[in-house]
């Protein structure tokens, strides 16, 4: 039997969420609708969950002390991570120590964080297919594996990045040591180390929202949300709709190949599992042991969307993954730097048929920042996506020197 305390009691439910992005605002929102009480936790101050949480924090969470001292203070039943710039060693002691439950694991948790360790799960522990690899901790080492091992197109990322940061394409060798540099400028630690991917000559690339959580018996049961299909730049995703469209046997190539690796991780929760498509194959990509940034179009296609589906997860309450209509969603991004923007033409945005708008709040934008999404659904994926990019269009940020007049 689930119990549910009372938020700012000494009865609460508790969680600690680690990152205050606009994926942890969402699930601060979900965990709230059901009682919990949510302590939210990034590195600036005023990030967007930081809003909506009961109690905010602000601290580097690759300072593994500080982290410690951190749960030791808030007591939480609950770790939920929602990036990956976190000490994971800490993690791994707090759960070993039992001061809190890490979700879905404190070792999924480590391995995600870093693209050596769940590469090496996926494709040596589980052979899993995906591209042939490489790792490099050099200019030099990083020519030796593409020149060796992999050739040219291949792709280079960082083991340590997010959102795209430092990945890219390498077509000759004229490009490789801008791309090593790049690599370098993305990586969220120094010392830097990449994988090096030979080109994968997929047509598409999907997630696959997959959801570990308790059934009836108290056994771990897997559910799948219906593929999403997604467009990217630079590694960063602009787009995303749901469902996307694929053969049978390749969308059941996706389901065994996203069960097995989030069963090899642990846990319960949402995991999102980037997959390639050409056809009937499936290659492994990444996988995040939490809800993912495409996932976001899930508020307007599932009657449970990721972050509901997470925080129930992660409570042991009961899930369901169906749709109630194709949608999509497009990225708005902040266009300017500055801080204290203002969004003109939301009302322009929203007279647009079936569709709704997340503005994350966040205090700082520059051009490339997602500042908000927007939702569109319809009664098929064509017209949901254009509905979504008419819709962010309308959408302008621009500097502001004074607080936005209400008509």
């Amino acid at each position: 039997m689930v119990v549910i305390g009372t938020p700012l009691s000494p009865t609460a439910t508790r969680i600690l969420l680690l990152g205050s992005g606009e994926l942890g605002k969402e699930i601060t929102i979900a965990a709230q609708r059901l009682g919990v009480e949510v302590v939210a936790v990034d590195r600036y101050p005023n990030a967007p969950a930081h809003q909506v949480a009961h109690r905010a924090h602000v601290i580097d969470m690759t300072d593994g002390d500080a982290l410690r001292r951190l749960v030791e203070q808030e007591r939480p039943q609950i770790i939920v991570p929602e990036i990956e710039a976190i000490a994971t060693g800490a993690l791994l002691e707090i759960e070993v120590s039992g001061l809190a439950e890490v979700i879905p694991t404190a070792r999924a948790a480590h391995l995600t964080m870093n693209r050596e360790g769940i590469r090496r799960l996926a494709s040596e522990e589980l052979g899993l297919p995906t591209s042939r690899y490489a790792f490099a901790s050099s200019l030099d080492e990083f020519k030796g594996k593409i020149d060796q091992d992999i050739g040219y197109p291949c792709v280079v990322k960082p083991v340590m990045s997010s959102s795209g940061k430092g990945q890219s394409r390498v077509d000759s060798p004229e490009q490789v040591a801008a791309a090593w540099g790049y690599a370098s400028s993305g990586a969220r630690v120094r010392n830097t180390r990449v994988i090096v991917e030979s080109l994968v000559e997929f047509e598409y690339e999907i997630t696959l929202l997959t959801v570990r959580a308790f059934n009836g018996d108290g056994r771990i049961e897997t559910h799948f949300c219906d593929p999403i299909g997604h467009l990217q730049v630079h590694g960063d995703y602009v787009e995303s709709w749901q469902p996307h469209p694929m053969s049978e046997r390749a969308l059941a190539k996706s389901k065994d190949i996203a069960e097995r690796v989030t069963g090899a991780l642990g846990g319960r929760g949402v995991f999102g599992v980037e997959l390639f498509v050409k056809g009937d194959e499936v290659w492994f990509s990444e996988v995040s042991p939490r809800p993912h940034d495409t996932g976001m179009v899930t508020m307007i296609t599932q009657a449970q969307n990721e972050f509901a589906l997470h925080v129930r997860a992660i409570l042991g309450l009961p899930v369901g993954t169906r749709m109630r209509r194709a949608g999509a969603s497009a990225v708005i991004y902040g266009g300017i730097s500055g801080e204290g923007v203002v969004f003109e033409g939301v009302d322009e945005a929203l007279r647009i048929p079936e569709t709704n708008l997340r503005l994350f709040g966040k205090p700082v934008s520059y051009e490339r920042r997602r500042m908000g999404v927007a939702l569109a659904a319809a009664d098929n994926v064509d017209v949901a996506r254009r509905r979504a990019k008419d819709c962010a269009a309308k959408v302008r940020p621009r500097a502001a020197k004074s607080p936005p007049q209400l008509k």
